[in-house]
């Protein structure tokens, strides 16, 4: 959506991912939640690209399809999706890595297995 700062488009995602969790709950697989919450996101008219393969150059090799975030909103937030017990530390140092990887300054990490779903989102901003 043309026109929407990054606090706009975060408080969207963080908004759509509290009503999933409060219509279904956790406990599900984290591909579940992805699929929603992709659905959830362009039902608000962002655009969406899910399990997006991301291509990248070390020195003088393109590495192709070398990793694959969850979701990337509106080309400039990485979303995570987890399902897990505890966030880990690697879960946040990956997620800052996709984003220095893109060129990308947001992101989002988001564990659903919460019993209250703002314990378990973290917003992650490259270069800080």
């Amino acid at each position: 959506m043309q026109g929407l700062k990054i606090d706009d488009i975060t408080e969207i995602i963080i908004g759509s991912a509290l009503k999933i969790h409060k219509d279904i709950g956790p406990g599900l697989f984290e591909s579940v939640y992805e699929f929603i919450l992709e659905k959830e996101l362009q039902k608000q008219n962002l655009q969406v690209d899910r399990q997006k393969n991301i291509t990248f150059r070390y020195e003088d090799t393109i590495l192709e399809n070398a990793f694959r975030v969850d979701l990337l909103v509106e080309n400039r937030i990485i979303v995570e999706v987890k399902s897990v017990e505890n966030i880990l530390p690697i879960h946040a140092k990956q997620t800052l890595t996709y984003l220095r990887l893109m060129n990308l300054r947001y992101g989002l990490l988001i564990n659903f297995n919460e019993k209250l779903l703002k314990n378990g989102i973290t917003r992650l901003v490259n270069g800080y």
